[in-house]
């Protein structure tokens, strides 16, 4: 999988995962969601699109460093997440348990294509 073809995949993946919230918005059940639930998940988002990008750059510039560029990115990643949802608890009075089930839904599902679309790429540099 080429560097575009991942990123335009990756967008592709955000419209997709973006359609369950606005489909319980749209049929009332709104209260699933924490307010502010959109800045959640393009927070998210956004730091994973960075993720993937920022691997698949020193992949193409040095293909030995991939798995450490990998490890220091979902780490860094990971970090970023919990203290973005620490602020986010302190500053918004949320049901924990919305909160978890929404937060846990987006982190997951864009963990479960980071590591999809990156393990296709690693898979395409093996075959040559």
């Amino acid at each position: 999988m080429k560097q575009p073809s991942t990123l335009v995949s990756y967008l592709f993946f955000v419209v997709i995962t973006a359609v369950p919230p606005l489909a319980l918005v749209y049929t009332g059940h709104a209260d699933w969601l924490v307010p502010k639930f959109w800045l959640l998940f393009f927070f998210i988002s956004g730091l994973t699109f960075l993720t993937v990008t920022s691997i698949l750059m020193v992949a193409k510039i040095n293909a030995e460093m991939y798995v450490q560029a990998f490890l220091a990115a979902t780490t860094v990643k990971i970090l970023a997440s919990m203290i973005f949802a620490l602020v986010f608890l302190l500053k918004i009075g949320v049901n924990k348990y919305v909160f978890a089930a929404d937060f846990f839904y987006i982190y997951f599902l864009n963990m479960a294509f980071e590591i999809y679309g990156l393990l296709c790429n690693l898979r395409n540099q093996n075959l040559k």
